[in-house]
């Protein structure tokens, strides 16, 4: 029996008056995945732009929706139906305003906390996909929030935003096995390496 691909979508909003924004997290490092592994040519599909490849040996779709971020489901929906994927087959990755900025958690299935995108991807595929979570940080004032993710990443933001986007493409082969535990702690520890003890070698007693 065939292996069942995989498909990665990251959502974000169209144009280039929001590429840089917090709210198209999903969109830059999906993007940044399609960068580092052997991904064909994005082309136009499923109201967004589909590239075909592989990431560690496994069939993988990467898809970014068009349809603005409110109506990614109209997107993910008819791509997932016509690859007749099941949800344990998709995975969605997008901006967390109630993670700390640069903090990854991944999980399967649960509630779309407020976030739009993914209230339109539950409502075209079900709840039981796998979701990415990207910290972008909380603005610290509900009021501000609508702002906070409609404003580009600042030049500050790439100090953590740059280390976690490489160590989410390095560890995204570990998605393609179906592995979230493995990789959050991949990226966790890609993000902070533990510290390497020194190799202080022993006097010969020659030499004491």
């Amino acid at each position: 029996m065939p292996e069942i691909p995989l498909l990665i979508a990251g959502l974000g909003n169209p144009g280039a008056e929001y590429a840089r924004n917090r709210h198209n997290a999903g969109f830059i490092a999906v993007d940044v995945i399609h960068e580092s592994y052997p991904f064909g040519p994005w082309r136009g599909r499923f109201s967004g732009l589909l590239s075909e490849g592989k990431l560690g040996g496994r069939k993988t779709y990467l898809l970014k929706p068009t349809t603005y971020m409110n109506d990614s489901g109209q997107s993910v929906g008819p791509a997932v139906r016509y690859f007749k994927l099941p949800s344990s087959a998709v995975v969605v990755m997008h901006d967390e305003i109630d993670l700390a900025a640069g903090k990854i958690r991944a999980k399967t299935g649960g509630g779309d906390a407020g976030h739009n995108g993914l209230r339109s991807i539950t409502a075209a595929v079900g709840p039981d996909y796998r979701r990415v979570r990207i910290g972008v940080g909380h603005p610290g004032d509900k009021s501000r929030v609508h702002g906070h993710v409609l404003n580009n990443f600042s030049k500050a933001d790439e100090q953590w935003l740059v280390p976690m986007l490489s160590a989410i493409a390095e560890a995204a082969p570990l998605l393609a096995e179906d592995d979230l535990i493995g990789f959050m702690n991949k990226v966790a520890l890609l993000q902070n390496p533990p510290e390497k003890s020194g190799n202080l070698a022993l006097p010969n007693k020659k030499d004491a």
